[in-house]
């Protein structure tokens, strides 16, 4: 039995790789003429690959509450796999904050940068030219997707939110003023079923795991649950240092998680993929 199940999930999987394969082929030289081409939508051709990406591995995104529309905007998020990037690559036109090794990265690496992703380094020596960086993106309205974890967990709550990472909103320098905005995402099914907690690590990406086998285990039973919330906008003043301000995300997104998982989310929802 075992093996006329794996048969065609193998098939399933094979045929979803390709797919993948061929939408980078097809949408990465659009989107690298994009760049030059049209740099006040940077973020359409992203957004559409996400988009289909999501179609392709039969991903569900049922979005609670309202992305700001003020601009720029920091979203501050928590972190379990790299298929969140997906989702909400599909859903906000912003730049993900990401650590420099994920540059070096083979294929993902070279999308990364294809999608206008800021790379950032772990180096104290480098934090005041970084900084500098991501509050340039701000000054230009660009928005930012950041994951203040500084790293992934299996998503059943958020880890401790770094401080440090909500430098870049102290003395910006923005014409603006800059909206901060928590956002929980969390993985609530597998094929239209109640995720297990055995299951989580099909999608959460976390710990020790290699990247091949967890990306060839999505491509045969990718067909994820995910439940995004968007929490209420909140500027910079609302919190007196950025200790406090990371704290209130954090508690925030964590409560969020808790809804998710409990099915009892306060957020009216707004949008939802084709389900």
């Amino acid at each position: 039995m075992k093996r006329a199940i794996d048969i065609p999930q193998n098939l399933f999987g094979a045929l979803k790789a390709l797919g993948f394969l061929a939408l980078v082929a097809a949408l990465v030289p659009v989107a690298l003429i994009w760049k030059r081409a049209d740099r006040a939508h940077p973020f359409a051709v992203p957004q559409f690959f996400h988009k289909c990406v999501l179609r392709l591995l039969g991903i569900q995104a049922r979005v609670y509450g309202e992305p700001s529309r003020q601009s720029p905007v920091l979203f501050v998020a928590n972190h379990s796999s790299y298929l969140d990037i997906i989702v909400l690559g599909a859903i906000l036109p912003a730049a993900f904050v990401a650590k420099s090794e994920v540059s070096g990265w083979p294929l993902f690496g070279f999308l990364s940068r294809v999608q206008n992703t800021v790379f950032i380094e772990r180096r104290s020596t480098r934090a005041a030219e970084q900084r500098t960086q991501l509050q340039d993106h701000l000054a230009k309205k660009q928005n930012l997707i950041l994951f203040p974890e500084g790293t992934s967990s299996d998503g059943l709550t958020a880890l401790h939110f770094k401080s440090s990472l909500f430098s870049i909103v102290e003395d910006s320098g923005a014409d603006a003023p800059i909206t901060i905005q928590p956002v929980s995402i969390t993985c609530t099914g597998l094929d239209g079923f109640p995720m297990l907690r055995e299951e989580r690590p099909l999608y959460a990406w976390y710990g020790d795991m290699t990247l091949p086998p967890h990306l060839w285990n999505v491509f045969k039973r990718g067909r994820f649950n995910i439940d995004v919330i968007f929490h209420e906008p909140m500027p910079i003043s609302a919190a007196p240092n950025r200790k406090a301000l990371a704290a209130a995300c954090q508690e925030l997104v964590a409560r969020g998680i808790e809804q998710s998982l409990t099915g009892h989310i306060e957020a009216p929802r707004l949008l939802l993929t084709k389900e």
